[in-house]
């Protein structure tokens, strides 16, 4: 089961992280994207919280990200913790206008 918050700044960000921990994720079940990828990596460390990474993709995705647009890397990131290619379009456009992406997986 996955959800998937849309939030505004990092304020909104560890709201919804906070959120997601009250209804029994734990942090490493917690995912943090932005397109920035230094605004990503800000957020994720502050709020501690997950990047997608070796777990969450196989060594193919990890590879081929190296050459791909960012668009595409946050599409396939974004596909790996089970959303389908269409909700990754969707959530990759609201990264493309500066939003942030906090999304909630547990397995199975």
């Amino acid at each position: 089961m996955k959800n998937v918050r849309v939030v505004e700044n990092g304020v909104q960000a560890k709201e919804a992280i906070e959120q997601f921990l009250n209804r029994g994720y734990t942090k490493e079940e917690v995912y943090l994207l932005a397109h920035d990828k230094n605004r990503s990596k800000d957020l994720t460390e502050a709020l501690e919280t997950n990047g997608v990474g070796v777990s969450e993709q196989d060594a193919f995705d990890l590879v081929a990200n190296v050459f791909r647009s960012r668009g595409d890397e946050l599409r396939s990131k974004i596909e790996s913790l089970g959303l389908s290619d269409a909700e990754a379009q969707q959530y990759e456009r609201e990264l493309d206008q500066g939003r942030v992406l906090v999304i909630a997986t547990k397995a199975g």
